[in-house]
């Protein structure tokens, strides 16, 4: 397979090279007769008609629309024919999402074709509603320069906020491709420890169980039957005080497969509020760690294996010796 030329999809936005210094365009028209005792926010949509409604009541909202020359918050303002409009564009928070950010990383491994960073917690990987800057990926595109030629950076697969562990970063494009086949192909050695609230009964459990959108909550996810298929191998390690201490190892990589798979057993993570977890031992945040990473180098088909030390909170928390 060809690996010339830039990726077809998820390019990173390279037009600004520094958004903070882009100057922001302003627009003026006149409210013509056909816009008399219109919206504001209706004219001006027709000043700016590649932005969304929503984003152009924003920047209403925002005080960077004029009518008059004097500032006007209300999008439901009727204009009268005659008026005079001042706009102002502001940059979208998404539009300012995909740009280098110097952070401390640590790196665990680095090479010309890939890294390993342990995340800590706290650090959301990618941009999202909310979290448009400080993510792993601004971190990664300030890293290194190859990063603005690959999707998403080279993430090749997600930690939750406040999960902390190892993580494997692509820094070529058939790096990543590799190592997304070896991903999707169940090749990747994923082990994380995990406190769970309650006496887990059993020693060894596989929890095969599809994973999807919770119907009740959208915040949620849940086990469906119509969700994709998801596998979490469980160990026991050890039970203190009414809190279990587990190793679990992912086969698939669904969004909050541990933390749904547990939940839906009945033993939802220390501190997972979402899922019904009890903040116990002192933790504040889902008892969850990405402690083993193993796979194969996509260029020359070395082993590697990698572990992470728990997160001082996590540490503090945990029962056993």
């Amino acid at each position: 397979m060809s690996t010339s030329g830039p990726p077809a999809v998820d390019l990173i936005p390279t037009e600004v090279d520094d958004p903070e210094e882009a100057i922001h365009e302003t627009r003026e028209a006149r409210v013509t007769p056909g816009q008399h005792a219109q919206r504001l926010d209706r004219c001006v949509v027709s000043m700016a008609p590649e932005f969304s409604r929503s984003h152009l009541q924003t920047l209403i909202e925002g005080g960077h629309v004029k009518v008059d020359g004097q500032v006007q918050r209300t999008a439901s303002r009727k204009l009268r024919v005659g008026q005079a409009l001042w706009l102002e564009l502001v940059p979208t928070a998404q539009s300012q999402a995909f740009r280098p950010e110097p952070m401390a990383l640590a790196i665990v491994y680095e090479d010309e074709h890939l890294l390993v960073v342990d995340k800590p917690v706290g650090l959301v990987v990618h941009p999202a509603a909310g979290h448009w800057s400080g993510t792993l990926l601004n971190g990664l595109l300030a890293h290194h320069a190859g990063a603005a030629e690959l999707p998403r950076a080279g993430i090749v697969h997600r930690l939750d906020k406040d999960t902390s562990g190892l993580m494997v970063v692509a820094k070529t494009l058939p790096a990543m491709t590799a190592l997304v086949r070896a991903i999707a192909a169940r090749d990747v050695g994923r082990s994380y420890l995990a406190l769970a609230c309650g006496a887990v009964p059993w020693s060894e459990l596989t929890i095969d169980a599809p994973v999807g959108r919770d119907p009740v909550s959208r915040l949620r996810m849940a086990v469906v039957a119509s969700g994709k298929p998801a596998r979490t191998d469980v160990q026991r390690l050890g039970v203190v005080d009414g809190v279990s201490a587990l190793r679990c190892k992912l086969h698939t990589g669904r969004t909050h497969q541990i933390r749904v798979h547990l939940a839906h057993k009945g033993f939802p993570l220390v501190g997972d509020a979402l899922y019904g977890g009890r903040a116990l031992r002192g933790m504040q945040r889902q008892a969850l760690h990405a402690a083993e990473l193993s796979f194969q180098h996509p260029s020359d088909g070395q082993m590697l294996h990698f572990k992470a030390p728990m997160p001082e909170d996590l540490a503090a928390a945990w029962p056993l010796p």
